[in-house]
């Protein structure tokens, strides 16, 4: 899938980390392992992230929504703890 970026729409921004010596070093090993950029990583990280907590706000909002909308009746309880254990 080949995705259109139109000016307008997206407009790249620079970012500065300050990150520790040894993770960076860490971060660029595993971004030659898998054929990418540190810079890439961090972009897939944060798509992930953001995607992950949308997803997480929508469950959210459905759940909420099925509590406000369903309803169970319930009827009497005719039971009593003790009658849930035998304690004789």
């Amino acid at each position: 899938m080949r995705q259109v970026t139109w000016y307008t729409d997206y407009v790249a921004k620079n970012l500065t980390l300050a990150l520790d010596e040894a993770l960076l070093r860490a971060a660029r090993k595993v971004a030659l392992d898998r054929n990418t950029s540190v810079n890439q990583l961090v972009r897939d990280f944060l798509e992930r992230l953001v995607h992950e907590t949308d997803q997480r706000e929508a469950a959210l909002a459905r759940m909420d929504e099925i509590f406000h909308t369903n309803r169970i009746q319930v009827g009497r309880r005719t039971w009593k703890r003790d009658d849930l254990h035998d304690r004789r």
